[in-house]
């Protein structure tokens, strides 16, 4: 499969297909968007909210939750914010996502079955990592969404006035947009 991404990346530089998505790093609108990495939110998510490529600066996770105040979605919220110009973020959670009710123990249980050993399992536990709770889903989408609002909002690096955080769930069948 990664070949025949690359064959088609390949032919669509050779016909310039690149053209129609010039852009610079700074987002038109200002705007970062955290949102999950589903993949119906790949072309949903921007048809949906009327966005064009340079709009907006897109930053995807697993859930779109920020779990801790120094992982590398909020750094590259402060990134977006200090250096290039964001002054409005969007937390977009969605209905059906993965990681709400995901079993942190079911997960460990397939890292073993696919050959992580429980040396590297204790390894990262003994790094001071509880990985029942750093895998651990959420049970509420609409409380992940206020909680990482919060984070974001609360962090002592963001700019004490001037940055708007709003939190959002998004219908992953019509795109409609509800805002918490």
């Amino acid at each position: 499969m990664i070949q025949e991404i690359k064959d088609f990346n390949r032919k669509f530089v050779e016909e310039k297909g690149y053209l129609r998505f010039a852009t610079d790093k700074y987002p038109d609108k200002k705007i970062a968007i955290v949102t999950c990495m589903d993949t119906r939110l790949v072309e949903l998510l921007p048809a949906a909210l009327g966005l064009r490529n340079g709009d907006v600066k897109i930053i995807k996770n697993a859930g779109a939750t920020i779990i801790s105040p120094f992982d590398s979605t909020m750094r590259s919220l402060l990134i977006a914010v200090y250096e290039l110009g964001v002054n409005e973020i969007m937390v977009i959670g969605h209905t059906g996502c993965g990681v709400q009710g995901m079993d942190a123990g079911e997960m460990l249980h397939l890292m073993k079955e696919r050959g992580v050993s429980e040396e590297h399992i204790t390894l990262m536990e003994h790094c001071g990592i509880n990985l029942r709770e750093w895998l651990h889903g959420f049970e509420d989408t609409d409380e992940a969404v206020r909680e990482t609002v919060d984070v974001i909002a609360r962090h002592p690096l963001m700019p004490p006035v001037g940055v708007n955080v709003q939190g959002f769930v998004m219908d992953s069948y019509t795109g409609e947009l509800r805002q918490l």
